[in-house]
């Protein structure tokens, strides 16, 4: 498996909003294992105040959730300026191009399908951080 080098500064800060609890144990267990600072809400409600109490650097975003629509939590976002530099990636079972156009026109840097391999999450999430900390769209 592979893990982040140890360095001195802190860990990257992962908000997941994930409802199926099998999903969200194990992308929590396989991040945080991996030394990112997760949090995950099993609903999208809270997710305003966990960004401004977390500060994440990263939101992975499930777009059927209970109690909200994803797609809703993506026009919050981009109604946020200083919310709307984090990278979210959204982790759906929504296959559909229209679904994929539809997040990614509301702000979403990528779209992964599940089942996702945790090794492309890790992928994904490591060229997002790079691109935002190089200060760019490619």
């Amino acid at each position: 498996m592979t893990t982040q080098e140890p360095t001195s500064d802190p860990p990257v800060r992962i908000l997941l909003i994930e409802d199926n609890e099998a999903n969200r144990r194990l992308m929590n267990d396989y991040l945080s294992y991996c030394g990112y600072s997760v949090l995950a809400l099993a609903e999208g409600r809270p997710f305003e105040s966990a960004i401004a109490e977390f500060d994440p650097q990263v939101i992975l975003l499930d777009l059927k959730l209970p109690d909200i629509d994803g797609y809703f939590l993506l026009e919050r976002l981009q109604q946020h300026p200083e919310w709307q530099s984090i990278p979210v990636i959204i982790v759906s079972a929504y296959a559909f191009q229209k679904d994929q156009q539809r997040a990614l026109n509301l702000g979403a840097r990528r779209y992964l399908v599940k089942p996702i391999r945790l090794a492309d999450l890790i992928a994904v999430i490591r060229e997002e951080l790079a691109r935002s900390q190089s200060g760019g769209e490619e």
